[in-house]
């Protein structure tokens, strides 16, 4: 192991360690990386004594700024592009209400036992005697290689003690694309109730993570298969299911939702595109209707959940800013782009598109493309053929009108300065017979065009301009 640990930072901390008489271990994620040829820039060390007394005499060689967390015995330095934290080994018990542990001081092997997976139990000794020595004792190695999730303890226990762990088991396993031990899943699914102490922050960040892993379905089909989902994320659990009348069925739209996710990963790494993809079709289930001599519908479902976007975000703390208006401007336009491409593109619907999605179109034809997932290859080829004209299109006109963004060239201070008008109702009329006409392609994007409209315009409503 010696050779994964050539950074001089190592050998600062062999030396300070041997120095104060202190047995310190790399221990956790950045072993198990190294064993992935994963890049990781956060170092985990263990100390068997004070983990804090051994960071303030590192951050004193290094003469850098030591972070002391007192209350949980922890320490923290950021040191060129490396954080590393430091502890000291203990061991821990849990009560039944809290994920919170009794902490004790313990020996290494002790701290090794409290580790959540055997993968993140790995330690590597950076004492000068032994240093680079490996310390294993629940077969990490071979559960990398096997590529499985396992617990060094039962299952039951681990996640009992912390729910939080059940999350992060399905998280790695999507990150890493491995399995979880079967042991594993039926203690999930046995103790899925108990993610009910943890924080919604939390259970959020770990659902972040998930999403923004390389295939997130691999996530959120082991979230929903232990009965997770439906406790922390109970609308996209009702995607769920396909209902048949008269020989009349739907397509399952969470395993649709989950495509269309996988899809636009491909093509994004933006959190919130990737949010928007989850909840495209959110709303399907509260909008389905079988229609005699149709089918199923579900008409008006973007609009709807466009309404459910705010709830979702406030139920798992996610934040109520401009990335929610994002999510939720998405939602609301994802069926536009493909009506576009279902049917002759005109240039008004093209320039209305431009208008409502304004600097999200990009992510809308993104978010559309990724919506195609039709087993049907004659289907799929031509509706990426038509798809692909809409973009053209959508090109096209944006270069011609510059419609993006874009405000009519008339105010509502220039209606009300010409006619002498108070805010009002003509004023709102006249302003969007002006904005409608230009959509529409009955007058160009010009201040004269526009201004002669609105004479005209205002002439019909018994208005004349003053001064005139």
């Amino acid at each position: 192991m010696q050779q994964h640990l050539q950074n001089p930072i190592f050998k600062t901390l062999s030396t300070i360690a041997d120095k104060n008489q202190t047995e310190a271990y790399v221990i956790g994620g950045f072993v198990r990386d190294l064993f992935l040829n994963r890049p990781s820039k956060d170092i985990d060390v263990v100390v068997v004594g004070s983990g804090i007394d051994y960071a303030e005499a590192v951050g004193k060689k290094l003469n850098t700024k030591v972070a002391v967390f007192k209350n949980f015995g922890t320490a923290n330095i950021k040191f060129q592009d490396l954080e590393i934290e430091f502890v000291g080994a203990r061991k821990e018990s849990y009560r039944l209400e809290s994920r919170k542990p009794i902490v004790e001081d313990g020996t290494l092997e002790d701290d090794q036992l409290r580790r959540d997976f055997t993968i993140n139990a790995l330690a590597i000794n950076l004492n000068a005697n032994n240093f680079g020595q490996l310390l294993d004792p629940f077969d990490g190695i071979q559960d990398l290689e096997k590529k499985i999730i396992r617990t060094p303890l039962n299952p039951e226990v681990t996640f009992s003690d912390d729910p939080l762990r059940m999350m992060r088991a399905i998280r790695f396993a999507s990150q890493l694309n491995f399995t979880i031990d079967e042991a594993a899943i039926n203690a999930i699914k046995t103790q899925k109730e108990r993610i009910n102490i943890v924080s919604k922050e939390r259970i959020t960040d770990e659902i972040n993570k998930i999403i923004l892993s390389q295939k997130p379905s691999i996530g959120f089909k082991l979230l929903f298969d232990t009965g997770l989902l439906h406790i922390i994320f109970p609308q996209m659990a009702q995607l769920y299911g396909v209902d048949v009348i008269k020989g009349k069925g739907h397509k399952d739209n969470f395993y649709h939702t989950l495509e269309v996710l996988d899809n636009i990963c491909a093509d994004t790494d933006d959190l919130w595109l990737r949010w928007a993809a989850i909840l495209h079709d959110i709303a399907k289930p509260a909008t389905k209707r079988f229609e005699e001599g149709h089918g199923w519908t579900f008409h008006g479902h973007e609009d709807k959940g466009a309404r459910m976007v705010p709830k979702i975000f406030t139920q798992l703390k996610l934040p109520l800013n401009e990335k929610m208006k994002f999510v939720q401007k998405l939602v609301q336009l994802h069926l536009r782009p493909i009506v576009l491409a279902q049917d002759i593109v005109t240039d008004s619907a093209v320039r209305r598109l431009l208008f409502d999605a304004g600097e999200e179109i990009e992510s809308l034809t993104l978010l559309c493309n990724a919506d195609v997932t039709t087993k049907n290859e004659y289907k799929k080829t031509k509706y990426r053929s038509n798809f692909e004209l809409v973009k053209q299109k959508l090109k096209d006109v944006e270069e011609r009108d510059k419609i993006r963004n874009w405000q009519p060239p008339i105010t509502g201070n220039d209606i009300m300065e010409t006619f002498a008008l108070e805010a009002g109702k003509e004023v709102g009329l006249i302003k969007t017979a002006i904005r409608e006409a230009i959509l529409e392609g009955e007058i160009t994007n010009d201040y004269n065009e526009a201004f002669n409209f609105m004479i005209n315009m205002a002439k019909q409503m018994g208005l004349n301009p003053v001064n005139r």
